[in-house]
C-alpha cells in the first residue's frame, strides 16, 4: 500500500487539485475495527456490530464498528469495492483530515496527496480563483462536525465506564459449524443498565444517551452477519 503524503491544504499549492467521491478501499481492506461516533450509532447498527475497545495505556474506551472477526480482515471489501450500504464518518472524511494547532485551539485542514481519490483530472475542484469551492466548504464542515461528535462520544463513553455499564465479553460466533471466540471487546451490560437507579437512568435520558445505548445493543446482532460473510468467503 502506498505511503500517505499528508500535506496542509493551500489555495495556491492545491489550486488545480480535485477530489473524487469514494472510499479508500486500499486502506480499509486490512482494517477490522474503525472508530464510530455516537451520532451515527443508529445508522451503523443497521450494517455492523459495534463494540468498545480499551486502550491499555490510557484506560480509555473507544467505540468501534467491526468490519471483520479478526485483525487484518475486512469482510465488506470485495474485489476492490466497498460492499456495505454505509460507511462511518471516520472512513468518509478521507482524504481530508484536521490537525490541531500545537499552541492554539484551532485546526488546520490537511489532505493526503497520495490518495487514489486525489488528482487534477477527475473529481470536485477544491479552489476556484483562489477561493474555496462549495464542495470544500461542505467537506470542512463535515470534518469540524466529526471533531465535535468525537468529543461528545468521548464524554458518552466515559459516562458509561464511570457507571460501570461497560463489561468485557467474549462474543462467540459459529462459522461452518465451528465456534470461534472474539475476545478483548467490551459491550454495554444490559443487566446493569436495567438495575440502574431511577436517578441514574433519568440522567442517561437527560443527556440524550439512551438512543445510542439502544442502537449499540441492537448492533451486536450483526455479528451473525459477519460470521455469514466469513463463511461465504471461505467457500468462494
Amino acid at each position: 500500500m502506498a505511503e500517505q503524503q499528508v500535506q496542509p491544504l493551500h489555495n495556491e499549492k492545491h489550486a488545480n487539485t480535485k477530489v473524487q467521491n469514494g472510499i479508500n478501499v486500499d486502506f480499509l481492506k486490512s482494517q477490522h475495527l474503525i472508530p464510530v461516533v455516537a451520532h451515527e450509532f443508529a445508522r451503523v447498527a443497521t450494517e455492523f456490530p459495534m463494540a468498545f475497545v480499551k486502550n491499555n495505556e490510557t484506560g480509555q474506551f473507544q467505540a468501534v464498528a467491526m468490519f471483520g472477526l479478526e485483525p487484518g480482515e475486512n469482510l465488506f471489501v470485495q474485489d476492490g469495492k466497498w460492499t456495505a450500504g454505509f460507511a462511518p464518518l471516520a472512513v468518509t472524511r478521507y482524504p481530508f483530515g484536521l490537525v490541531k494547532h500545537p499552541e492554539e485551539d484551532q485546526f488546520g485542514i490537511v489532505i493526503d496527496e497520495a490518495s487514489p481519490l486525489v488528482g487534477e483530472e477527475e473529481g470536485n475542484a477544491l479552489f476556484e480563483d483562489g477561493k474555496e469551492t462549495e464542495y470544500l466548504t461542505r467537506r470542512k464542515e463535515a470534518l469540524v462536525n466529526f471533531i465535535e461528535f468525537s468529543r461528545v462520544t468521548e464524554a458518552f463513553t466515559k459516562h458509561l465506564a464511570d457507571k460501570e455499564l461497560l463489561v468485557q465479553q467474549t462474543l462467540t460466533v459459529e462459522i461452518k459449524g465451528e465456534k470461534k471466540d472474539i475476545n478483548g471487546i467490551y459491550l454495554v451490560d444490559e443487566r446493569k443498565l436495567n438495575e440502574l437507579s431511577d436517578e441514574d437512568y433519568l440522567e442517561l435520558r437527560k443527556r440524550g444517551y439512551l438512543a445510542p445505548i439502544f442502537a449499540f445493543l441492537t448492533s451486536t446482532h450483526q455479528v451473525a452477519r459477519l460470521a455469514r460473510l466469513k463463511a461465504q468467503r471461505a467457500e468462494a
